[in-house]
C-alpha cells in the first residue's frame, strides 16, 4: 500500500491553501495545518511534512516577498505551482440574514479585497483576523450569531456555514500563486520542466540587469516575473528573483550557464511545470 504524502499548508482546513491541496495533489494525502509560514517552512525542514504549499502573488496585492525570503534562506525548492481563483463568500451560522449580521472577521487581505461591498452595508464592523477558514470555525464552535466571515465556499461546507452573498471580492479576476515547495526529494524530470525561478545578484554597474535581459532573450526566455530585494549585507546591491518560461530546455541550460557567470551569486529556486489555467 503506497504511504500517504504529508502535506503542509498554512491555515486551517477550509483555507484557500487547503484548496489548491486537494486540486493540485490527485492521490489522498494526510493535511498539515500549520498556524504561520514560518511554521509551515519548519515542518518541511524537521520532516513532518514532505512536500508544502505556500502563497507566492497575488494578482491584486502584487509578491508575497517574506514567502520568497523564507524559500530562499532555507534552502527550499520549487517543485510546482498551482493558480487559484480567489473567490470571498460572507458566511454566517444558518438561518440569519445580512440585516442581522454586526461584525465580520478575517484575514486582512480578504476585507481590503471586499471593501467595495461593504461600503453597501456601512452597519457592518470589520475585524482583522490571522485567517480566513479560522474565522468560520470559531464561529461555528461557539455558536457565534450576529457575527460573519469571509472565506472559501469550502470552509463553509467544512464548518456549516450559510452562504449569506457570493463572490464579494471587489475585482472579481482575483488570481492567488500557490508554490509547491520540498526540502528533501526527487526533482522534476527534464522533459517536464518548462518554468524556473531563479535568484542572482549582480555588481553594482551599469548595464548589468540590461546584459542579463539580454541573454534571456537571445535564448528565448519568456521572463513572467522579476521582483528584486536589497540585500542587507550589502546596501545599494539588489537580489533579483525572476521566473522564466520556455519551450526548449537546451535554451534555458545555455541561459541558466550565462547568468550563472555573470552574477556574483545564483541560484536555482526550482525548476518545474508551469500551471495551465
Amino acid at each position: 500500500m503506497e504511504k500517504k504524502q504529508k502535506i503542509a499548508i498554512q491555515g486551517n482546513q477550509g483555507s484557500f491553501h487547503h484548496v489548491v491541496a486537494n486540486q493540485y495533489f490527485t492521490s489522498e494525502f494526510s493535511l498539515i495545518a500549520c498556524h504561520t509560514f514560518e511554521d509551515t517552512v519548519m515542518s518541511l525542514l524537521n520532516n513532518v511534512a514532505d512536500l508544502a504549499v505556500m502563497a507566492l502573488e497575488n494578482s491584486i496585492a502584487g509578491s508575497i516577498i517574506p514567502n520568497y525570503a523564507l524559500i530562499d534562506q532555507n534552502e527550499l525548492q520549487i517543485v510546482g505551482e498551482y493558480s487559484l481563483s480567489i473567490n470571498h463568500q460572507l458566511m454566517a451560522l444558518p438561518g440569519q440574514k445580512i440585516e442581522d449580521i454586526k461584525e465580520v472577521h478575517s484575514h486582512p487581505m480578504a476585507l481590503l479585497q471586499c471593501k467595495d461591498f461593504f461600503h453597501q452595508h456601512p452597519n457592518i464592523r470589520l475585524v482583522e483576523a490571522e485567517d480566513t477558514a479560522d474565522e468560520a470555525r470559531r464561529i461555528d464552535a461557539n455558536q457565534l450569531q450576529g457575527i460573519g466571515a469571509i472565506a472559501s465556499q469550502e470552509a463553509a461546507h467544512i464548518y456549516g456555514m450559510e452562504v449569506l452573498a457570493s463572490s464579494i471580492q471587489t475585482i472579481k479576476n482575483n488570481v492567488t500563486r500557490f508554490a509547491i515547495i520540498q526540502s528533501l526529494g526527487k526533482l522534476i524530470p527534464q522533459e517536464f520542466i518548462n518554468k524556473a525561478a531563479l535568484k542572482f545578484i549582480l555588481d553594482h554597474q551599469r548595464g548589468s540587469l540590461a546584459a542579463v535581459l539580454n541573454v534571456m532573450s537571445d535564448c528565448q526566455l519568456n521572463l513572467t516575473k522579476i521582483q528584486s530585494l536589497p540585500v542587507i549585507q550589502t546596501p545599494g546591491k539588489y537580489a533579483f528573483f525572476v521566473d522564466v518560461t520556455f519551450d526548449n530546455f537546451t535554451h534555458y541550460e545555455k541561459a541558466r550557464k550565462l547568468i550563472a557567470i555573470m552574477a556574483s551569486e545564483f541560484k536555482i529556486l526550482g525548476e518545474y511545470t508551469k500551471h495551465q489555467r
